[in-house]
């Protein structure tokens, strides 16, 4: 049975689970604030589990970290970089859907983008964390992408 979802188009309800739980499909606007989010999450670790490494620490007590200059500068560039995803998550419930599809496609690639050149030579948990940042930006281009699509009306 269709019934209209609450951003226009219309939503199929399959057929009550097996287990007699609803599967109450999820709002695509959620699903890319909350994969948004996620990947914040693993990006927040990833740099915290970093100051466990020897080598880090070592690096940033000589005040460079990658071969940068951790000066203002680099922490500017740094907040940059991780805002642009922080508002996104509010950016996905609220922008309008045609700029939200594009800024979302856009976003998520040129994230994954950066993501992979990040993780070239580093070590093991940086790598799987890398992995998943990727998968989840993945979702959010493949929900962009496949946005729903309302009815032409007449």
């Amino acid at each position: 049975m269709n019934s209209p979802h609450p951003l226009g188009g219309d939503t199929v309800r399959p057929a009550a689970s097996a287990s007699g739980l609803d599967p109450s499909p999820v709002n695509v606007r959620v699903k890319i604030a909350a994969a948004w989010t996620s990947t914040m999450f693993v990006f927040a670790y990833v740099d915290l589990f970093g100051l466990y490494r020897a080598d880090v620490r070592k690096e940033l007590e000589t005040g460079t970290i990658g071969g940068f200059a951790v000066g203002q500068p680099f922490l500017l560039a740094t907040l940059a970089f991780v805002a642009v995803p922080s508002l996104m998550v509010l950016l996905a419930l609220v922008l309008p859907p045609r700029l939200n599809r594009i800024t979302n496609i856009a976003l998520s690639c040129a994230y994954a983008a950066a993501i992979i050149a990040a993780a070239i030579g580093e070590w093991h948990y940086y790598l799987l964390g890398s992995a998943i940042e990727l998968a989840l930006l993945a979702a959010v281009a493949y929900w962009s992408w496949t946005w729903p699509r309302r009815p032409l009306q007449a």
